[in-house]
């Protein structure tokens, strides 16, 4: 059993020590990417190395939505043996011992160290270059250690996660989109309703963009990471020029202003209004209505300004909306060659 899809990246194609156990529906593994033998990969997941490796030891199990990448010339991704991912997870750029657990809606940020058999409990963000110690539950946002484990917890929590995968639905195919020319929408990703892209924007792979009860309009050179979903109750969702949604954030009716980057794993409540040049960090939540002033990092459940943006923190920003440009000609053109 193979991924639903696998694309090379700069020439070099995703290894495997042996044929996967399981591959769910829209899994993909891309680029410098090495997985070991007995990789269960649910349903939507991806595994992107385009820049650095991604390194996975045996019986790795990954749970449907979650996300592997690598910070470009940075940062690898490497896992280690026995480890269990669950749902909706972001394991960026970081190291990760072996028989570890990180449960359903965890992030894990770029230079941190999880350290053998840890049990990241669900929802909790590993803020970046943190180091999580051997035998501890870990828990939180950032994530700190809260007791030692228990005999035999972890893989009473990884069985858990295992046997929820059986009640995955079905997800429904896409609608047919014949976007403009420049821009990127992944084979994976699946598209439904009123939806508005403009020139140069990305959306990546396993997305979900459901604009059935409300539009949906994403603005020129904005890049929709992988495993996000937006989903439209009504009012719809405008998404402005030049901002970033990281890797599986969650947004419904609302807006999001130009030049703003929000950050791996947030949710984005019902009406919620990001105005221009907003951070919003990793991880973090927006209660209902709320409003994110212009020109200040955000961060934290619910989301507060936490300071000011600086000319580092803006120049950051721009140069990912640049680079998740570059990764959208690169892919579109992966993509095409693919499809020629």
């Amino acid at each position: 059993m193979t991924p639903d899809l696998l694309l090379p990246f700069d020439d070099t194609e995703p290894t495997f020590a042996a044929r996967p156990v399981w591959c769910g529906r829209g899994s993909a593994v891309i680029g410098r990417a090495s997985l070991g033998s007995q990789a269960w990969l649910g349903d939507e997941s991806v595994i992107r190395a385009d820049g650095h490796d991604v390194v996975v030891g045996d019986r790795f199990w990954l749970g449907a939505r979650s996300t592997l990448h690598i910070a470009a010339e940075v940062y690898p991704c490497i896992v280690g043996d026995r480890v269990t991912v669950g749902r909706d997870a972001v394991v960026h750029a970081c190291t990760v011992g072996d028989e570890c657990v990180i449960e359903d809606e965890c992030v894990v940020l770029d230079g941190s160290l999880i350290e053998d058999r840890v049990l990241l409990e669900a929802g909790s963000t590993v803020f970046p270059r943190t180091t999580l110690p051997s035998g501890f539950v870990c828990a939180g946002s950032p994530a700190r250690p809260v007791r030692a484990l228990e005999p035999g917890e972890l893989t009473e929590r990884a069985e858990r996660l295992r046997e929820a995968a059986a009640d995955e639905p079905a997800a429904a195919p896409g609608d047919d989109l014949v976007p403009d020319p420049t821009v990127f929408v992944a084979r994976t990703a699946r598209l439904h309703g009123r939806i508005g892209l403009a020139a140069g924007a990305s959306v990546f792979f396993s997305c979900l963009l459901d604009a059935a009860a409300g539009p949906i309009v994403i603005g020129a050179n904005v890049n929709v990471q992988d495993n996000c979903a937006l989903h439209t109750r009504g009012e719809g969702l405008v998404i402005e020029r030049d901002t970033t949604l990281g890797h599986n954030v969650r947004a419904a009716d609302g807006r999001i202003g130009p030049n703003c980057l929000v950050g791996m794993g947030a949710r984005l409540g019902p009406g919620t209004v990001v105005e221009g040049d907003v951070l919003l960090a990793a991880g973090s939540a927006t209660d209902p209505g709320q409003v994110l002033d212009s020109g200040w990092l955000w961060g934290g459940r619910p989301a507060r300004a936490l300071s000011r943006l600086d000319a580092e923190r803006r120049a950051m920003m721009a140069r990912t909306v640049a680079s998740y440009a570059a990764y959208g000609r690169a892919y579109r053109k992966l993509q095409g060659r693919g499809q020629g």
